[in-house]
């Protein structure tokens, strides 16, 4: 990590003021949690700045991992925060089936809708998600459907890039702070193959098996019957090493052929 210039202490001090700030002005707040360290973080500040008129709401879907599912149910009770579990459908609708550039807004569409729906009932005067400044770099088309329903970015809008949000999280004593970025089971089709449960399931299999041989960082890359393995970097060499057990694991799994590939988290494809 690189090392802190002299202003930027004052800096981050600032903008973590301004994030409890911004949030202690609002009535009430339903935070989008996923249980990765830019929500946590998010739902942390909304706890400290609004008590229980802070909520977090998480996405139960098919492209959700089950552990991470598990994982956020942990976290939230950790900082003693309410969580509601809602049900979203977008493999119900075929615009995301078909898995276009645009995926990514069909899903973020409906995650949104069902929250907001929620948020509404519930008496919620706003509705927040972890995006931060660094998001801005890329094509985030779930930040579009955020717009459009008025889902604010109080991270975002602090000035939080993803450095600031992990030195938060470590200074929280949060259990994430240094968890790797993750990114949804659909991510690992390539696009135009359709998503479907089965494929989505089959993905999540795959990569559990291989967390419980101890890789941490890794994506397994769907192509049919071909898989491509991505793991981290400070992993890659000893995976080299064992890649026929990669590859008669992810056998069992439908995969004839693995290949061995480098992950690069976005973070550091934007440098």
């Amino acid at each position: 990590m690189p090392a802190f210039t002299r202003n930027e202490p004052v800096n981050y001090a600032r903008k973590r003021a301004a994030l409890v700030a911004s949030l202690a002005r609002l009535d009430s707040v339903a935070v989008a949690f996923s249980g990765g360290v830019d929500s946590a973080v998010l739902l942390h500040a909304g706890i400290e700045a609004l008590g229980a008129r802070c909520v977090g709401l998480v996405a139960d879907s098919p492209s959700l991992p089950r552990a991470e599912l598990s994982a956020a149910r942990e976290l939230a009770a950790a900082l003693g925060a309410e969580l509601v579990e809602l049900s979203t459908a977008e493999l119900d609708d075929p615009r995301y089936q078909q898995n276009a550039a645009d995926r990514c807004y069909w899903c973020k569409s409906e995650l949104f809708h069902a929250m907001a729906a929620w948020a509404q009932g519930a008496g919620h005067s706003h509705l927040a998600f972890g995006e931060i400044v660094d998001d801005a770099l890329d094509d985030r088309p779930g930040a579009r459907a955020a717009a459009e329903l008025g889902v604010i970015a109080p991270l975002a809008a602090a000035g939080f890039c993803k450095r600031d949000v992990r030195r938060y999280a470590r200074e929280a004593g949060l259990s994430v702070a240094d968890k790797p970025s993750s990114a949804c089971l659909a991510s690992r089709l390539p696009r135009g193959t359709p998503v479907t449960r089965t494929r989505l399931a089959q993905v999540e299999a795959a990569e559990a098996e291989l967390k419980a041989r101890g890789l941490r960082v890794l994506r397994v890359r769907h192509h049919g019957t071909r898989a491509i393995l991505e793991v981290g970097a400070d992993e890659f060499d000893a995976a080299l090493e064992r890649r026929d057990e990669w590859s008669a694991a992810l056998a069992a799994f439908g995969y004839a052929t693995v290949e061995l590939g480098l992950y690069v988290p976005p973070e550091k494809r934007l440098l």
